[in-house]
């Protein structure tokens, strides 16, 4: 029979490992940066309207705004995922208040 410092043991090393993020890494090896379910997709026919009935109007469903801004740097395989948070801890310029 287990004692309660052995149940009290086994809760902390639960509780430890189940927010470990560096175990999810280890066991992820990075998974963005691998091929994904979606780069395997591929086009459907058109759709086809039966006889008596209106096509839907489509002319405008995937008007895509143009982009004006330059084009992010190409990811390397050891960046991070798009997906995962930035760091709070951002540099900023040495400057006074007041000045």
């Amino acid at each position: 029979m287990i004692s309660r410092a052995g149940w009290a043991l086994a809760g902390a090393v639960l509780l430890a490992l189940g927010g470990c993020k560096t175990l999810h890494h280890m066991t992820r090896e990075n998974s963005c940066n691998k091929p994904q379910p979606y780069m395997q997709a591929s086009s459907i026919p058109p759709l086809r309207i039966p006889q008596g009935l209106d096509a839907p109007d489509t002319s405008h469903s995937l008007d895509v705004p143009k982009l004006d801004t330059p084009r992010p740097p190409p990811r390397r395989p050891t960046d991070p995922c798009l997906s995962a948070p930035p760091s709070f801890n951002v540099p900023q310029a040495n400057a006074r208040p007041g000045e």
